[in-house]
């Protein structure tokens, strides 16, 4: 019984869109409501062990909506946990980065040490369920610390950096088409950079010096509704097509 969803079009929209949501929320509950970095990662983070332990013990298959609250709120304690780094511990974006990508590496070793390979489906076992989740939250956790290091040290602006992140994702889906034998690889590469391009963009749509100043809760609203839709629009074909199927 996999429990991951078929890679589609779809599942990259909506990746991109719950990266996005998740920096803008983050922010409005650490900021906007001036909780902090603390108390809104142990807010958000336990939600999303709380929807782990859900999806890990209780549900059986596929369940699109526990699966993507999960993303959602990777992306979100994501956001605090690079913020807690920088301005909590003080150790900065550029160490932050390979503090997280040191813990995504050795996560992904312990997954291609243990299944000789980084391929994500089938989803029928614990230990690799929660390898994949571990490895979620630190990639989009990472992704937050790299797209703040483009803006913040590298100097970029928000939508620079927003579209460069976005060539390399469009640079690793024409190399998915491209050459054979890689697809794992292009995969993650392809899922760390969703975050920060969301990141990024999401900074670039609710931040006030250098970006549009929306209002956070509204633009969050706003995201959460194009997730919606595109939800909505996957579960409809999908159906489609297993009706059809079944005719």
């Amino acid at each position: 019984m996999d429990k991951i969803p078929q890679i589609t079009l779809f599942f990259w929209l909506m990746k991109i869109v719950a990266t996005t949501l998740g920096e803008m929320f983050g922010d409005y509950l650490s900021m906007s409501l001036n909780l902090g970095y603390r108390v809104s990662f142990g807010i958000t983070a336990s939600i999303f062990l709380l929807a782990m332990f859900l999806y890990a013990k209780v549900v059986k298959g596929y369940n699109a909506l526990l699966f993507w609250l999960l993303i959602i709120s990777t992306t979100t304690v994501g956001t605090e946990i690079s913020d807690m780094i920088d301005r909590t511990f003080h150790l900065g974006y550029l160490k932050g980065s390979l503090l997280l990508f040191s813990c995504l590496a050795i996560t992904l070793g312990l997954w291609y040490a243990k299944y000789k390979s980084l391929h994500i489906h089938p989803m029928n076992d614990s230990f690799k369920e929660y390898l994949f989740w571990t490895a979620v939250l630190f990639s989009n956790s990472l992704g937050t610390a790299f797209g703040d290091f483009l803006t913040d040290n590298m100097g970029l602006h928000f939508l620079s950096a927003s579209m460069l992140t976005l060539a390399i994702i469009g640079i690793t889906a024409l190399l998915h088409f491209l050459i054979k034998g890689y697809d794992d690889i292009l995969f993650w590469i392809a899922f760390i950079f969703t975050r920060p391009f969301g990141a990024t963009f999401g900074d670039f749509l609710t931040k006030p010096n250098g970006g549009l100043a929306l209002d956070r809760l509204s633009a969050s609203l706003t995201a959460l509704g194009i997730f919606a839709l595109l939800f909505l629009l996957q579960h409809m074909i999908t159906s489609r097509r297993k009706n059809e199927a079944v005719l």
